[in-house]
């Protein structure tokens, strides 16, 4: 094929065409993503050496984490409220001024216990932003194109993996703290970036205008005592329940995949060190060619049958990870391999048949309540996944398999949202409203 009919296929490519289609903030923040994705990257696989070799111990770690979770799961509950009542653009800036740009001030500093805690309870804040970003990402969006859309912000994670490998290589010459220190400095100006570029690109969705006159002249402490009427409405729903439950096993598989994976290849496995760096640019690589070259062939299927199909992948892969020898890496790549294509296939279709099964009238609170009964319920996990290892490396893995298949259960039986058939529309069977 020749470079110019190369040029036009790729012009003609579905994601291609709905990013040069949509003017709106879903662009603005599809495009701004590597601004936090990059550094977030640079620094992610270091920052707990960082705090470790300015003699955090392991137990002061631990302390920071199980704080910044108890935070997390306060701001996430109150994200709603805000997010009504300032506007998903300015609460999505406040998040990234405070959560990120000054958050990653302080961590550029911090040399002590109290400044690595002061600096990730600003952090936490990230968890209001995280509401209000969803929001004015796809509340203006077509129905159709969410698929798109979460397949782009995924997308825009993934590239920003193979930037990882730098912080590495300034590392391994002028050691961790001096770099992760200049990386942080970075991390706080393109936040900084960031919010300029959100206050002059993006605007306030239709639903968030409709939500900040609703709730004008309504105190936060009256919108906080709503959820009584609000929070019996989710737990009846069983649609969004289902996907609640996802999310839950969705997060507890990845907070142990995370923490667990790469001391159980190379402690029980005995796979060198040196090749942890590989493992994530292969997963990277696999979910783009997949996201690219398939995601887009598969619109037209309902949810369900490619989020089915990648559960059973995940739990296939806890089964193969469980079973493989030692040292034999050939069998990990295999496992990487097709954890990529499960997570291609499971996350942005998640994604979209949450936002689908909500009202829009109720999205920020809604988003906020799915996001605090998340971190809420899977947070015990973290503790238990550790006493599963402590006994044996595989069994945090049993574990996952076993709530793996919990998921092939509950998604088999979910229904997908009648646009998915050929209705433009939201189907409006999901009955959260606002609270009288």
């Amino acid at each position: 094929m020749s470079i110019v009919n190369k040029e036009k296929t790729l012009r003609k490519h579905p994601l291609i065409e709905l990013l040069r289609n949509n003017k709106g903030n879903a662009r603005t923040l599809i495009l701004m993503e590597p601004l936090w994705g990059i550094p977030y990257n640079l620094i992610a696989p270091f920052a707990t050496l960082y705090m470790y070799t300015q003699g955090i111990t392991d137990v002061q770690i631990g302390l920071i984490l199980s704080i910044a979770m108890f935070v997390q799961v306060l701001f996430s509950f109150f994200g709603g409220i805000l997010t009504d009542k300032l506007g998903r653009k300015y609460t999505t800036m406040l998040g990234d001024f405070f959560g990120w740009s000054i958050a990653c001030l302080i961590w550029a500093i911090s040399d002590n216990f109290w400044l690595f805690l002061i600096a990730v309870l600003f952090n936490s804040f990230e968890q209001i932003n995280q509401t209000a970003w969803f929001c004015l990402l796809i509340e203006d969006a077509e129905p159709k194109d969410l698929l798109g859309i979460y397949t782009w912000v995924n997308i825009g994670g993934l590239v920003a993996i193979f930037f990882a490998p730098i912080s590495g290589l300034l590392i391994s010459s002028f050691t961790v703290v001096p770099v992760v220190r200049v990386l942080y400095l970075v991390f706080a100006i393109n936040m900084l970036i960031k919010v300029v570029i959100t206050y002059k690109h993006c605007n306030e969705t239709r639903q968030g205008k409709i939500r900040k006159a609703e709730t004008k002249n309504t105190s936060a402490l009256k919108l906080l005592y709503e959820y009584k009427d609000l929070i019996p409405k989710l737990l009846k729903n069983k649609e969004i329940m289902k996907v609640l439950l996802v999310c839950v096993i969705l997060h507890i598989t990845n907070l142990v995949s995370n923490n667990f994976f790469s001391l159980y290849v190379t402690q029980r496995l005995g796979i060198a060190d040196r090749y942890l760096a590989f493992f994530p640019i292969l997963n990277a690589a696999v979910m783009l060619m997949f996201m690219v070259g398939i995601q887009h062939r598969l619109e037209t299927v309902k949810l369900r049958i490619p989020m089915w199909t990648g559960l059973v992948l995940y739990a296939g892969c806890s089964i193969l990870l469980i079973l493989t020898p030692k040292e034999k890496i050939s069998l990990v790549i295999l496992y990487v391999i097709i954890a990529a294509v499960a997570n291609a296939l499971v996350m942005p279709r998640k994604d979209t048949l949450l936002q689908l099964n909500i009202n829009p009238k109720e999205r920020a609170r809604i988003n906020a309540l799915i996001m605090s009964f998340t971190i809420a319920f899977a947070s015990p996990f973290g503790y238990l996944a550790g006493w599963l290892s402590s006994f044996d490396r595989r069994l945090p893995f049993m574990f996952t398999f076993s709530i793996f298949i919990v998921a092939i259960i509950v998604i088999g039986s979910i229904r997908d949202p009648e646009f998915m058939n050929g209705n433009t529309e939201i189907d409006d069977h999901v009955d959260i409203g606002a609270c009288d």
